[in-house]
């Protein structure tokens, strides 16, 4: 196991993703629907989609280490950018979008309706993205499937417990320029590795 590709990885996914639409989502189904429930489907949905990306990179860990590391430089650059813009538009979506569908819904089919809404919202996402591109560069497949998911499940959790009181206490553009500076020191790391 590496633990240092595991943490590397928890850190990278749950700065990311805790400003993101994931956090604000899960806070919102959170309200509608009771919270154990909701952490259990959207809980599920992160499985899949983080197996899917794990899945994807270890595919790309076969390509020439060479450009596997340019895709994954780029992608974290992008990263970086993605999370500086939405810092500096200051976008503070309710997540009401994300969840307009679901309503009126108790038990199981709370915890289908909350992993169907993340199953749906997630795809393409930046944690996803980073998840392929970490698993390419680390070539640790299941470390970093334990560290995205535990980080993806961590955020999700405390957007179901505490979301509302984080969100008074720390702004939501600050955890986007912490999530691009994680993007940026990424790429930074692996601008070295190519280098060398």
């Amino acid at each position: 196991m590496d633990f240092t590709a595991l943490a590397l990885t928890f850190g990278a996914i749950f700065v990311v993703e805790l400003p993101d639409k994931t956090f604000l989502a899960t806070l919102v189904l959170a309200t509608k629907y009771r919270p154990f429930l909701v952490w259990l489907g959207v809980g599920a949905a992160f499985a899949v989609q983080t197996t899917v990306a794990v899945l994807l990179g270890h595919a790309a860990s076969f390509l020439p280490e060479k450009l596997v590391g340019t895709v994954a430089l780029v992608m974290f650059l992008a990263g970086a950018v993605i999370l500086i813009r939405e810092g500096r538009n200051h976008q503070q979506s309710s997540g009401e979008e994300y969840v307009e569908g679901a309503k009126d819904v108790t038990g199981w089919r709370a915890v289908l309706a909350s992993f169907l809404v993340l199953f749906a919202a997630e795809w393409g996402d930046l944690s996803q993205l980073l998840t392929i591109s970490l698993v390419a560069r680390y070539e640790a497949p299941v470390a970093v499937f334990i560290g995205a998911l535990s980080a993806l499940l961590v955020v999700s959790g405390l957007a179901v417990l505490a979301g509302r009181t984080l969100l008074r206490f720390v702004a939501l553009h600050v955890l986007h320029y912490i999530g691009a500076g994680v993007c940026l020191l990424l790429a930074a790391l692996t601008l070295v590795e190519l280098v060398r």
